[in-house]
């Protein structure tokens, strides 16, 4: 967790909450290590930069929810538009 803190600027309670918040469930080492993913880093930083302007955190955590929603809906929408009509 140290190192993801590190890479991110943030404090390693701030990822805490985030697992307490359930925005992130990140892997964990043989020694009980937090692993967090590439996509799960990005999440945190996405939640920082939120609540670093000012959003509470749970308002934040809705945000890249519905963000992440929104995104994949117009991946599916793409992919729909892209089939040859039967």
């Amino acid at each position: 967790m140290g190192h993801a803190a590190e890479l991110l600027g943030v404090r390693q309670g701030f990822l805490r909450s985030l697992d307490a918040a359930k925005l992130l469930t990140p892997q964990r080492s043989a020694g009980g290590h937090r692993r967090y993913s590439r996509y799960q880093l990005r999440i945190a930083a996405r939640a920082h930069e939120l609540v670093a302007a000012g959003t509470p955190l749970e308002a934040a955590c809705r945000i890249i929810i519905l963000e992440d929603q929104l995104a994949e809906a117009r991946r599916i929408n793409t992919e729909l538009a892209q089939k040859p009509d039967n």
